[in-house]
């Protein structure tokens, strides 16, 4: 697929496990993974994690990132809140390849108590082979940016 592509990963304490095995899948595709965390099961709060997460992408510190929390809903929330961040939350492998392709979107969201760990390693892959269509879809991205 790719090397010296960096790409971030953070959840909140629901999906540590899901979030080791997404990081662990790309890893092994060649990609550089910056795992933020969290490491410990306590309860944690997913909006400190969507945040530092899309900070490091909005940064170019990391050219895209992945998001996971119980149902994907609220870390995207606060993922999308950091401006350039355009973070889409997936269950399936089209959507996944549609927010890339039409939204050029920089980072997924998954919900880990939403989709076991096969799919989600296949909305992973359909995340990371997409790419951006440009054309008519660009003037679309433009004006989500110009808000």
């Amino acid at each position: 697929m790719t090397t010296n592509k960096r790409i971030v990963l953070s959840s909140d304490h629901a999906a540590i496990p899901l979030r080791q095995a997404v990081a662990d899948h790309i890893a092994q595709q060649g990609w550089e993974v910056v795992d933020i965390g969290p490491t410990t099961p306590e309860s944690t709060h997913y909006p400190i994690h969507g945040a530092a997460a899309a900070e490091r992408v909005a940064s170019g510190d990391c050219d895209l990132g992945i998001i996971l929390c119980g149902t994907g809903q609220g870390i995207m929330m606060a993922a999308n809140k950091v401006k350039g961040i355009r973070c889409g939350v997936c269950s399936d492998t089209f959507s996944a390849a549609m927010i890339r392709q039409h939204n050029n979107a920089n980072m997924l969201s998954i919900g880990a108590r939403v989709v076991g760990e096969g799919l989600a390693l296949e909305i992973v892959d359909a995340f990371l082979g997409a790419e951006f269509e440009g054309g008519r879809h660009a003037t679309r991205v433009d004006m989500i940016e110009a808000n």
